[in-house]
């Protein structure tokens, strides 16, 4: 997965989140929501697969979720 796809899928790898976490963890989703994708990876950046991207994402949730 390149860069381009993961910037389409990132939305929708937040709202996988969403639908699976507590309540109290919706200002982190907020701050995701927030960040542009295209921030987050640079353009040569790739992932092996789907899975590879989704759990990046869960990583940055985990780690906002520490910090609040």
């Amino acid at each position: 997965m390149d860069s381009i796809e993961f910037v389409n899928h990132y939305q929708d790898f937040i709202s996988e989140i969403e639908k699976v976490v507590k309540p109290e963890y919706k200002k982190v989703i907020k701050t995701l929501r927030a960040k542009d994708p295209h921030d987050i990876v640079r353009p040569e950046a790739w992932f092996y697969n789907i899975n590879d991207a989704r759990g990046f994402v869960w990583s940055m949730f985990l780690i906002k979720s520490k910090e609040k």
